[in-house]
C-alpha cells in the first residue's frame, strides 16, 4: 500500500507510541490523499490519526510474542 509505512511487529522488540503514531499518520494520509490537511478538514483528520493509532495499538497488545 504505501512504502512508508513502517512493519511495527518483528523481532526488533516493542514499538514506541511515536513510531504507532507515525504509521497511524502514514496511512491517513495515504487513504486521504492529504499530506497537510486544510484547516477545515483538520479535526477530522487528526481524530482519524487518533482511531487508527489506538486500533493499532490495540492490535498489537494483542498478538503474542
Amino acid at each position: 500500500m504505501c512504502r512508508s509505512i513502517k512493519r511495527l511487529r518483528g523481532p526488533d522488540g516493542p514499538v514506541t507510541e511515536d513510531e504507532v503514531r507515525e504509521a497511524a499518520l502514514q496511512f491517513v494520509r495515504k487513504v486521504s490523499g492529504f499530506r497537510e490537511p486544510s484547516r477545515r478538514n483538520a479535526e477530522a483528520f487528526d481524530a482519524a490519526v487518533d482511531e487508527v493509532a489506538s486500533a493499532s495499538r490495540r492490535l498489537l497488545d494483542a498478538l503474542p510474542r
